[in-house]
């Protein structure tokens, strides 16, 4: 890390008993660097540990700690209960953080970074802060992640308990999805135009406006949704500037079990729930069944809009979620990737899509994210990957300069032992086996005469996702707030695209299956070998007419399972065919 100096990082007692004479302790404790504590800007963190060994904490950053504190414990608690419980416990303590590098900029891009550490960390169940403070460039901005690198390793040597090393944190999905990301200029200028809009919008009164936001997979979607959600929230909480905001329901829904559960942890940590309105983050079924046109909310997100029912179906008996949604909000952000589509009760019939993306561009409400930021290569990789899925075509593997590592393997069992090998190094992080649909699998139902669904390749078989037992009870109650890829057991498992849809893996193993063959130098989709009904049945149009739409959500199923890995892809191919151009393709 160079010539940046270590951080200075003073512990005391958070009461009114820690912070008397102040001065003079952090002299004696410090002493030369005293200075960077008393008369620089500093981040510092109030944490509290209950009975059940979980942290609240509250991060925040000053230009003058000890007047700050004071503050917080005397005059906040009379207002917020969160600094009410931590001024009465008798456990409170206090880091403070200084540097001599440390400046107003970088202490708010350190205290925003904090915020996105702690909230992913698994024991720590409430962070107390009510603004994102995302700096732009400044004099060091370049020794941010270098000074944070180091301020985080000095709270470890500190308490191992509360901070945990960095690369658990990373490979936690609510760290991937958490509102605390620093965003790209893409990312701000989208959500800063949204904002804008959604306020028009209620200023003028106006209902069922439709902001729409396109990109591929691994565009930065589900992070802008996540900020922009969050930030909406704070500013109904708070009273600020602009009052339009003040009091508005906003709501935050996605049709995906595993991100769901990552939204409902994000949302419980960051105290947005409430009693009072406790779908603030749901599915679409039960916020339309729970909300009617006649009370209309302010503002509904819509992450995986491309994931919302176009027919009826179950629970849902309406005709399309989308139209339900426009009729009982103000205003609709919806995310949509129509290369996500994985179901026939999924897919927009081609005028219908059109005609909702063109009202979307009359009225300015059209945006594009065009920046790849979960492939962490080269374009040149990037484009092999989507030459594979879009042209249909299986080029030379390029060698990548960012040593992104695409490998084809010679058998299923020879990929799953190197993801295994993958998953177990915390060099690595989360990796997982994934496949496509084309081996039979039922949700809560076992098969007759076997204990699992099995995805079987010649004499080599590994169950489907979400079916092998957990090691003990408390990994059970656990695993009910950690999405599939999270769970401990399922890297011995297979996931399928329902389940690894939306999600990060660091390294993504593949099984294409014979659904998709390669033909006379084409890849093509069979959709008599694939068992994914949802994709394979026909549907029925607005005309009368029935059709299958199989190519398009194959080759969805395919684009959803390649787009995963953040450092390397491996695949096998059931298909003979494909298997010797994918090897073809490996030695050039």
């Amino acid at each position: 890390m160079g010539d940046i100096s270590a951080p200075i990082i003073y512990e005391l007692d958070y009461s009114s008993e820690g912070i008397k004479d102040f001065d003079s302790k952090v002299q004696e404790h410090v002493g030369k660097h005293a200075k960077y504590l008393l008369h620089y800007p500093t981040v510092y963190i109030v944490n509290d540990k209950n009975n059940e060994k979980q942290f609240s904490v509250y991060i925040g950053e000053t230009s003058d700690i000890k007047k700050r504190t004071v503050q917080h414990l005397t005059v906040d608690p009379k207002t917020r209960t969160d600094w009410e419980n931590l001024a009465i416990s008798d456990s409170s303590k206090m880091y403070v953080i200084g540097h001599e590098h440390f400046n107003k900029s970088l202490t708010l891009d350190i205290e925003n970074k904090l915020m996105l550490y702690m909230s992913s960390i698994e024991n720590v169940d409430a962070v107390y802060n009510r603004r994102t403070n995302q700096q732009n460039d400044y004099f060091t901005s370049h020794e941010l992640d270098k000074i944070f690198s180091k301020v985080w390793r000095g709270l470890q040597k500190k308490n191992k308990e509360l901070f945990p090393v960095e690369q658990i944190i990373r490979d936690s999905a609510i760290f991937k999805a958490s509102p605390f990301h620093k965003l790209t200029e893409e990312q701000i200028r989208t959500k800063d135009f949204i904002t804008l809009r959604i306020m028009q919008a209620l200023m003028k009164g106006e209902t069922g406006q439709l902001i729409l936001v396109t990109g591929e997979a691994g565009s930065g979607k589900t992070v802008l949704m996540s900020s922009l959600f969050y930030e909406l929230n704070q500013l109904s909480k708070d009273d600020p500037e602009n009052l339009i905001f003040k009091d508005t329901k906003n709501f935050l829904l996605v049709n995906h079990e595993q991100q769901l559960k990552v939204y409902q942890q994000i949302a419980t940590k960051l105290g947005i729930y409430s009693k009072k309105q406790p779908d603030l983050v749901s599915k679409p079924t039960p916020f339309i069944n729970n909300h009617g046109p006649e009370d209309k909310v302010d503002v509904v997100i819509v992450d995986e809009a491309h994931l919302l029912w176009t027919q009826g179906k179950q629970s849902y008996r309406g005709k399309n979620q989308l139209h339900d949604l426009l009729e009982r909000a103000k205003v609709v952000v919806a995310v949509f990737d129509q290369n996500q589509v994985l179901s026939t009760q999924q897919y927009w019939e081609y005028e219908e899509l059109m005609s909702l993306q063109h009202e979307a561009q009359l009225n300015g409400n059209l945006m594009y994210l065009s920046n790849q930021m979960r492939i962490n290569s080269d374009k040149a990789t990037v484009n092999w990957i989507r030459s594979l899925i879009d042209e249909q075509e299986v080029g030379k593997i390029p060698t990548d300069s960012k040593n992104y590592d695409i490998q084809i393997f010679d058998s299923p069992e020879e990929l799953h032992t190197a993801i295994k090998a993958k998953a177990q190094s915390q060099d690595s992080g989360i990796s997982r086996l994934t496949a496509t649909f084309d081996w039979d699998y039922v949700d809560k139902r076992k098969p007759e005469g076997e204990d699992y669904w099995y995805v079987r390749v010649d004499d080599w078989k590994l169950p489907w996702n979400l079916q092998l037992p957990v090691a003990s009870k408390k990994q059970s109650i656990k695993n009910k707030h950690l999405s599939w890829a999270e769970q401990e057991q399922t890297v011995d498992e297979i996931g399928s695209t329902f389940t690894v849809q939306g999600f990060d893996l660091n390294y993504a193993g593949v099984i294409i299956g014979p659904s998709v063959k390669y033909r006379n130098g084409k890849v093509i989709f069979d959709r008599q070998a694939s068992k994914n009904k949802k994709a394979t049945q026909k549907r029925s149009l607005k005309n009368g007419s029935k059709e299958y739409f199989s190519d398009t959500l194959l080759k969805n199923e395919l684009n959803v399972l390649l787009t995963r890995g953040v450092n390397g892809l491996y695949l096998y191919a059931v298909d003979e065919e494909l298997q010797q151009a994918l090897m073809d393709a490996r030695k050039g």
